[in-house]
């Protein structure tokens, strides 16, 4: 699976990446909303993986309706230590997995596709 991990914190973004690129996955990482729409715009991925809480022009929520009305085929999975959404505040088909997790847990969470 092609997964573009969108998160700000560099050392989680480096575990979270290696963590699927073990599992097999092609991982695209940028650090923030506007290089993913970047990324999204001249590549095709499978699946956006993003952090809720980032700075920039637009949160992970805001990214992830953005991927929903841009690239509705596009899996969308959000991630968050610091809160948990409400059910309305998720795109529709959306998954979300709380900070921290293990390793097992984030493979459960991308692969239910």
């Amino acid at each position: 699976m092609k997964i573009l991990l969108v998160e700000d914190e560099p050392l989680i973004l480096l575990d979270v990446e290696l963590g699927l690129q073990q599992a097999d996955h092609t991982v695209i990482s940028v650090c923030n909303a506007d290089r993913a729409i970047s990324i999204l715009r001249t590549q095709a991925v499978d699946l956006v993986l993003t952090d809720i809480d980032m700075p920039g022009s637009m949160d992970g929520l805001e990214l992830a309706a953005a991927v929903r009305d841009g690239w509705p085929p596009v899996k969308i999975v959000l991630m968050s230590g610091k809160r948990r959404p409400a059910d309305d505040e998720l795109p529709p088909h959306a998954r979300f997995i709380p900070k921290p997790f293990s390793q097992s847990q984030l493979l459960q969470t991308v692969g239910v596709w």
